[in-house]
């Protein structure tokens, strides 16, 4: 089986696949397996359930993604300007996996939440924080660019959270209709939605 550490990561990285590529509700312990090349045993020796799996997943592209957002949106540029880096690594990144598989890839957190979020709590509460989290990050440069007076708007929270769910539809609707270039007005959308004075 090799080291048990390997196992886990294995498994890990087959279910984020699997989960990516065809849903969450539909696979099995023993497809994950199969697709790990780890005996079904070692799935229960790291994770009590599936629903376990599904959260650890979640977590192991949390801590991905955030540091993406965090590389994103800090630094010495202005506000706005690292708000749109967010957006175009967001476009590249899904061009990118369409580019391996052929299929535009949408994003986990999002797929997750039209999938479960009626049907396990603790996924869904998990997937709640972690959407809170990102509103807080873009309400910070949002923030920071109203004190400079490069926004008109008035609710940075109201409006980190609008760009949030901007990002989370358009990228859906480029899963939708396998078509990157459906992020393509997430910038000039976000501009006009926070009142930006600067271009």
């Amino acid at each position: 089986m090799g080291r048990t550490s390997d196992a886990k990561q294995k498994i890990l990285e087959a279910a984020r696949s699997l989960i990516e590529g065809r849903g969450y509700s539909a696979l099995g312990v023993a497809e994950i397996c199969k697709a790990a090349g780890v005996p079904k045993g070692s799935f229960y020796y790291f994770f009590e359930s599936k629903e376990a799996l599904a959260l650890a997943v979640v977590d192991e592209h949390w801590a991905a993604q955030k540091r993406d957002w965090t590389r994103a949106l800090s630094g010495e540029a202005e506000p706005l300007s690292r708000l749109r880096r967010l957006f175009e690594e967001t476009e590249a990144g899904q061009r990118a996996v369409q580019q391996g598989c052929g299929t535009v890839s949408g994003c986990l957190f999002g797929n997750l939440t039209l999938e479960l979020s009626n049907q396990t709590e603790a996924v869904r509460a998990r997937l709640q924080e972690i959407f809170e989290a990102q509103t807080d990050m873009v309400e910070a440069v949002i923030a920071e660019a109203r004190e400079r007076g490069d926004v008109t708007t008035a609710d940075p929270r109201g409006a980190a959270r609008a760009v949030v769910a901007q990002l989370e539809g358009q990228v859906m609707f480029a899963k939708l209709y396998n078509d990157t270039g459906r992020l393509s007005p997430l910038w000039d959308n976000c501009r006009a939605l926070l009142g930006a004075t600067v271009s």
